[in-house]
Parts: structure tokens; C-alpha cells; sequence
């Protein structure tokens, strides 16, 4: 099943392809290289409102489908993925308040992502809690109207950027999964802490560290959702989130054959351009229908939660959709390299930042592996 954009949409994605030339695609190279948060970027996708596309319109933002989302990270991750993944971030961190949290912390957190004044991370994996969930060992003890907090969060984006915190830590370990608990913490709070950034691969603009909490207090006020719900809530957020993920795939894909597509009608070999090769030619084809394919696959998980997932297989579409739209992204950016010969292997030329940046679409917001057990799940019952 495929899914046509609309005319809004198509104006949408014109707007952003421009958007991106001239405001993002001009530093994405000099951040990456410096590894540091891309500023400039993110506030040009402030000025452009963009930020407001993930909060619902009650709370200030647009409000809109996710189907535009979407259009919205892969425009982005064409030219930057690193940027594409900062204006993703805060809506997975309060996917969680939106659909579990008072309407108190709805009203006190949201119109701020929504104006960009904020930023939101996710706190879900630890050092040795990736892939299993329920293994975490961070602890929530309820002490009257609040909660302590103790433990780690590794490989949280935005650590030390973002304002606030969702953070999933166990009220009760013999539960294992159902003894998770959500809570939603802010950076300034006493106990806070981030002690280690990593130097990364590839989305190398996009911080990513530890977050320690050391007897962190958070009120009542700030459990999102009811003890023991965390888990529940988690994957919820995760088939929500993660077609959008698959978006960021397709536009790291796009952007590797739009270069490789231009390069190749310049380089000159054997007295033609390279692009008259007809090995070649099929190779960038090939590159083109497998985009093509994660792209249609993206948009129909997409739309799938716009309409409210009717079939009850929104779990199924969207591991699906990231899954291979993240695959996808590797190894169209890999031929993209190959297309580009020695010059493909130097920073001179993007293929290799989009190289670098489609590996960690495989790994992060799951494993394509734990993606596998989700479609194999549905298929098997």
C-alpha cells in the first residue's frame, strides 16, 4: 500500500528542500568535523517554526500529521543528519507527556518545545539495558509526595543540551518489565549530572553522553503516567517514534544519490562521463528503487498513526519501515562511496559524513535485530 502526498504536503517539502540549502546543508561539514551541537542550524529551524510540528495545536504547536514529520527529518537529513535527529529528539522526550502525563505538565512543558525555548531527551537505555529494557537498574524509591532516583542512562541524545529529561527507572525490580516507572526531570535539578560525552562515528553535531542522577527528588507531580506503566509507556513511544527514524534513513539515502547523481555526470573517464556507464547507471538505479521503497514504507507507518493504527499493526509497520529504511540508507550511502572512487573516501565530499550517519540508524531506537523479533512477533503471534 502507498501513500500519496497531498498538495500541503508537497508544498511542504519544496519549502523545506529550499530551507535546507540555504540554512542547514552550508554547516553541516564544519559541525560535524567539530563535533559540537549545531546551534545555527537549530535555530534556523527555530525561525522556521519547526519545532512546533511534533506539539499538538492545544498546546501550541502545529499540530501536524506525521506524515509531515516525516517530510520534515528526511529534508533535514538530506544535507545534516545530525540536525535531523535535534529536531526529533524532543518530540520522542514528550511523546510520553502528550499521550500519558497530567494536562498540569502538559501545559508547563509543551508550549515551550512547541516555541523551541526548551529541548527534550529520552532516558530509556543503560550500560548494560539497550535491547532489554527491563534489565535497567536505575531506581525510583517513593518517599511521601515525591520520588528518589539513583542510577545511569547511557547513550542519551542531546545529554546536556536538552532541559528536560523523560526518564524510566524501576519502582519495584522483582517486576523486572512491569516495575518501570516514567518520570519527567529537568536538568537543573539537584543531583543532574553529565559526566561523559562520546566521540562518535558519525552524527557527530548531535551530542550524545551519560546522564547520571545521584539522589535526584522528583515530585509526584512528575510521574508520568501510574507506577508501573513505564514499560507500556516506552513502546508506545518507540512504534511512534520510529518511523520517524526510518525518515531520517530515507533522506540520508536521498542525499547520498543526489550526489553520487551529480558527481557522476562530471567526472570524466575514458573521454565520457562516468555516468554513461552502464554499470554504473544500474548501480545508481538500484539505489534509487530500494529509496524509493523505504520511503513508501515510511510514509505508510506514518499515516498509519495519523489514522489512529485501525489494524492494530503499527508495532509491525514501523519496525518494518525502520528496518529497512535504515538498511536502505547504509548501503545506498556505501555505493554512494563506491560511485565517488578515492574522492568518496576523503571529508572533501559528503558521501562519507552520510556513510558514517546511516550506521547508527540501524542501532539506535532499537537494533534492526530487535526490529526483526518485532515483525517476526506479528507474523508468528
Amino acid at each position: 500500500m502507498g501513500y500519496v502526498l497531498n498538495d500541503e504536503q508537497r508544498a511542504f517539502r519544496d519549502v523545506m528542500r529550499r530551507f535546507v540549502e540555504e540554512r542547514i546543508a552550508p554547516h553541516a561539514a564544519e559541525y560535524d568535523r567539530d563535533q559540537v551541537f549545531p546551534q545555527k542550524s537549530f535555530d534556523a529551524c527555530v525561525e522556521m517554526d519547526l519545532p512546533s510540528l511534533n506539539v499538538p495545536a492545544a498546546y501550541g504547536g502545529a499540530g501536524a500529521d506525521m506524515v509531515t514529520q516525516a517530510i520534515m527529518a528526511e529534508e533535514i537529513a538530506r544535507a545534516c543528519a545530525s540536525t535531523s535527529v535535534t529536531m526529533l529528539i524532543s518530540k520522542l522526550g514528550m511523546l510520553p507527556i502528550m499521550n500519558f502525563a497530567s494536562e498540569e505538565i502538559k501545559q508547563a512543558y509543551l508550549p515551550r518545545i512547541a516555541s523551541g525555548e526548551i529541548q527534550a531527551s529520552y532516558c530509556l537505555s543503560e550500560a548494560d539495558a539497550g535491547s532489554d529494557v527491563a534489565a535497567m537498574r536505575t531506581r525510583a524509591v517513593r518517599d511521601g509526595d515525591s520520588y528518589v532516583i539513583n542510577g545511569s542512562k547511557y547513550w542519551i541524545t542531546n545529554a546536556g543540551i536538552s532541559d528536560t529529561y523523560t526518564v524510566f527507572a524501576s519502582t519495584d525490580p522483582d517486576a523486572r518489565g512491569r516495575g518501570i516507572t516514567c518520570f519527567l526531570v529537568e536538568k537543573d535539578w539537584a543531583g543532574v549530572e553529565f559526566p561523559k560525552h562520546e566521540d562518535k562515528m558519525g552524527l557527530r553535531a548531535s551530542p550524545t553522553g551519560e546522564v547520571v542522577f545521584r539522589d535526584v527528588r522528583v515530585p509526584l507531580s512528575h510521574r508520568v503516567g501510574e507506577e508501573g506503566q513505564g514499560f507500556h509507556i516506552a513502546m508506545h513511544t518507540l512504534d511512534r517514534s520510529r518511523p520517524t527514524i526510518g525518515a531520517q534513513a530515507v533522506g540520508i539515502a536521498q542525499g547520498s544519490i543526489d550526489y553520487a547523481a551529480q558527481y557522476m555526470t562530471q567526472r570524466q573517464a575514458f573521454g565520457h562521463p562516468i555516468s554513461d556507464l552502464q554499470g554504473l547507471r544500474f548501480m545508481l538505479a538500484d539505489m534509487a528503487i530500494r529509496t524509493e521503497a523505504a520511503r513508501a514504507m515510511v510514509y505508510h507507518a506514518c499515516a498509519t498513526i495519523d489514522a489512529g493504527d485501525p489494524d492494530h499493526n503499527l508495532s509491525y509497520l514501523g519496525a518494518a519501515a525502520k528496518a529497512f529504511a535504515s538498511d536502505t540508507a547504509m548501503s545506498v550511502a556505501t555505493d554512494a562511496v563506491q560511485l565517488l572512487g578515492g574522492y568518496g573516501f576523503t571529508k572533501d565530499f559528503p558521501v562519507e559524513r552520510f556513510m558514517r550517519d546511516a550506521k547508527i540508524t540501524q542501532i539506535y531506537e532499537g537494533t534492526n535485530q530487535i526490529q526483526r523479533v518485532v515483525v517476526a512477533k506479528q507474523l508468528l503471534g
